[in-house]
């Protein structure tokens, strides 16, 4: 599941007309690394929220923006499997 969570937000950031070549686990969403702004950052939540029924709260922004990749991807596929457990 993680892997393919990957794959998404990589895929996502890519449409999104970020360049992906150097991104790994370790790449944070923020300044330091992708460099995601508020919007973006909000845009990338939504779209993984829409593929995998996940609801971020409105005050997680700046707590994403200072996740890594890695970070990321595993809280989601995390968040998607209990969901799923829970359906």
């Amino acid at each position: 599941m993680r892997d393919e969570v990957r794959t998404f937000v990589i895929e996502q950031l890519a449409d999104m007309n970020y360049d992906v070549e150097d991104i790994d686990d370790d790449t944070t969403l923020g300044p330091s690394g992708v460099d995601l702004e508020s919007l973006a950052l909000a845009d990338l939540a939504v779209r993984v929220e829409d593929r995998y029924g996940l609801k971020f709260a409105d005050d997680e922004s700046e707590k994403l923006a200072l996740m890594t990749v890695g970070e990321f991807t595993t809280m989601v596929a995390d968040q998607a499997a209990a969901n799923s457990d829970n359906a």
